[in-house]
């Protein structure tokens, strides 16, 4: 009987899955309500995390809950640390879950909202989720290693080598990147400031109380946690309402830099529990609860995505950014689909918290299903906002125009009608001075959430309050990867360095440790340096990479995956991970060859300096910088091509070597250890 109800429930959620998926997808003529989003999206994730990851658990990776874990079997209470397994799922969210599934889906909501949602939902279940859960769980069979460790033991040398040079290029421009955006993000907003910088003693206290005062007590902390947050929350909001308080709390953007890489070395430096992780699980509290509550509103209002499915812009036309749905559309959306990002997190701090390796399908396959669901919202907290707002907000001076009856008219005559006086209304109501051309996604997201949250909780006279929530929610998300990203870059380097001096690659050696964080925070914090003084300088002129370079990421992570399973006698399975990497590969050099050699100036580099340097008049000094800025992002983008293409090329000649038998098949795991744990519950 029970399995009876089993099958029929699992058959109506396929069934409501696929109705809600065909809604989306072929309603066209009238606006559809965003709760088929949300319908479509439960049904997809449930499904998807019952079947194809029990599968790919089962079948592929065989866990195994006898198998001691790297945190059981090394652990030295800095870095290796058996864990809480909620604890590690909120580390893991929270380190995973920055800027991307906030800002990439409300961007590329400029195609209309059905590319994104598709492409959020097919790409977790079949592509982001697979290769977190997998890298972790190799990770995890290899003492903890990261993904340039096991590139260079699974696919060679050479191999292993260039995806080193690769990975640490790709990893020092999406840390700069991110935290360029918490600065621009914090330097005028007294809220957020406060509430982010609570979130670190409240952190340490937690850490403290978890470690040495009751020890095991998961359920206390937390909701000890939960408390002092929401504290910090509303201490921030009386902050930025006094006078006095605010002045405290708001900070320039140089000395907002060097307060962020101050907290990146300690965040890298210090003991996981006692910062790292209590913090990032105190971030899971209000990312996951903030988005639930968003999901709440949606539900109480059942908002209509004002949006059409598809827009005019699917030419490559659009205000937004230029290029067509493909392949830029699915480089703009990357964390909610699959990020690479998040392979170096499964194979830097996470596998050396994991405490039973049956845990690895929750954390690893879990977590990023909770941040596609982050995307989701994303898409309806843009696509519920009037097109012509949308577009308001997110067009560039460029090409709507400075002043609001210029911009106001130019989108207008794109078929999606707004006034002047709309927008300023609008703005009045989220309490700033204008919304236009207020580029980046942040501020339309932001938007968005606040219309939701108003329309549905505490009514129309709090869309201010929501919106400055809204802001210290995204600075909230994107300050979590600059800590964990920072110390799984410290592993990477502590393992290259353990191959010239052995006693830089213990991660338990203090000068090491000391030593590794100072350079990671060193080249990631020059190039935000430079960017905060210059806004030509410094990250801002890698900033157009972020997208190419994230997917680039994945790209190797997912090389580095097909190898291992192929040497695991699992062949057979290896399209699990081979299909996606498949479509990673002619997105990435679709991508790359379009902004480097696109005749378009809105698309190429090399077009768009071009197009400068034979401008009319002469030649300012900011012009020559943005000339040299598009070169830059070419002659980069085009090595890391190069370097990307080779790691392809040595892993092909991996499978093929192995698949005709020329090459030994063995696996490079860490003997089995039996748990301790068994006996323990025993």
């Amino acid at each position: 009987m029970t399995n009876t109800l089993k099958i029929l429930g699992w058959a109506t959620a396929a069934a409501l899955g696929a109705v809600a998926v065909g809604a989306i997808a072929l309603h066209r003529g009238e606006p559809v309500n965003a709760l088929w989003l949300v319908v479509a999206a439960i049904c997809c994730y449930a499904l998807g995390y019952r079947f194809y990851s029990k599968f790919i658990a089962t079948k592929i990776l065989a866990l195994d809950g006898l198998r001691a874990t790297p945190a059981e079997r090394l652990e030295n209470g800095r870095d290796f640390l058996v864990t809480n397994k909620w604890v590690v799922f909120g580390h893991h969210f929270a380190a995973i879950a920055g800027p991307g599934p906030l800002v990439g889906p409300v961007l590329a909501a400029q195609f209309g909202y059905l590319p994104g949602t598709m492409w959020v939902l097919a790409g977790a279940v079949f592509a982001g989720c697979v290769q977190d859960f997998v890298i972790l769980l190799f990770s995890v069979r290899r003492d903890g290693k990261s993904l340039t460790e096991m590139a260079k033991d699974e696919i060679g040398r050479v191999g292993g080598f260039v995806a080193y040079v690769a990975v640490i290029a790709i990893l020092i421009i999406l840390l700069g990147v991110a935290a360029l955006i918490v600065v621009n993000a914090l330097k005028a907003s007294p809220w957020g400031t406060f509430t982010i910088a609570m979130t670190m003693p409240i952190a340490l206290l937690m850490g403290v109380y978890l470690r040495r005062i009751r020890p095991g007590k998961v359920l206390e902390v937390s909701a000890l946690g939960f408390v002092l947050v929401l504290a910090a929350i509303w201490g921030g909001q009386y902050v930025s309402q006094n006078e006095a308080m605010a002045k405290l709390f708001t900070f320039s953007a140089p000395t907002l830099a060097i307060l962020i890489m101050v907290y990146g070395f300690a965040a890298s430096a210090l003991p996981v529990w006692l910062l790292l992780a209590p913090r990032d699980y105190l971030s899971t509290f209000v990312k996951l609860g903030t988005i639930a509550l968003l999901a709440v509103g949606i539900v109480l209002l059942h908002p209509t995505l004002h949006m059409p499915a598809l827009t005019r812009f699917v030419d490559g036309t659009g205000p937004v950014f230029a290029g067509k749905i493909f392949p830029f559309a699915f480089i703009t959306i990357a964390c909610g689909a699959i990020s690479g990002f998040h392979a170096l997190i499964s194979s830097g701090t996470t596998p050396k918290m994991i405490a039973r390796e049956t845990e690895t399908r929750m954390v690893g396959y879990g977590a990023m299903m909770a941040e596609s669901a982050v995307a989701i919202m994303a898409i309806i907290a843009a696509c519920v906002l009037q097109p012509g707002v949308y577009f308001a907000i997110n067009s560039p001076a460029g090409i709507v125009g400075t002043a609001p009856a210029t911009a106001a008219a130019s989108i207008s005559s794109w078929g999606f009608p707004v006034t002047a006086a709309d927008m300023q209304a609008l703005a009045h109501a989220v309490g700033e001075q204008t919304l236009y051309n207020r580029t980046g996604g942040a501020p339309a997201f932001a938007v968005g959430m606040a219309h939701i949250f108003s329309h549905s909780l505490g009514g129309e006279r709090l869309m201010a309050l929501w919106y400055h929530f809204a802001i210290m929610f995204e600075a909230l998300f994107i300050l979590t990867i600059l800590d964990a990203g920072t110390r799984v870059a410290r592993f990477m380097v502590q393992d290259a360095l353990g191959h010239v001096y052995k006693p830089l690659g213990r991660t338990s050696w203090y000068p090491s440790i000391l030593a590794t964080s100072a350079l990671i925070v060193g080249a990631w914090g020059y190039f935000l340096w430079q960017g905060v003084k210059d806004p030509l300088g410094g990250i801002n002129s890698l900033w157009p990479l972020f997208g190419i370079s994230n997917q680039l990421l994945a790209t190797v992570a997912l090389c580095v995956a097909t190898t291992i399973i192929i040497k695991m006698h699992r062949a057979k399975y290896a399209a699990v991970t081979l299909l996606p990497l498949a479509w990673l590969v002619a997105v990435t050099f679709t991508a790359s060859w379009h902004k480097m050699f696109d005749a378009n100036p809105r698309v190429g580099f090399l077009a768009q300096a071009r197009v400068l340097a034979a401008g009319p008049g002469p030649m300012t000094t900011a012009t020559e910088r943005v000339i040299f800025n598009n070169r830059l992002d070419a002659a980069v983008n085009g090595v890391l091509i190069v370097m990307v293409t080779l790691v392809l090329v040595e892993s092909l000649r991996q499978w093929i070597g192995i698949l005709s038998g020329a090459k030994e098949t063995r696996v490079k795991e860490s003997p089995f250890v039996r748990t301790r744990f068994v006996e323990e519950q025993g």
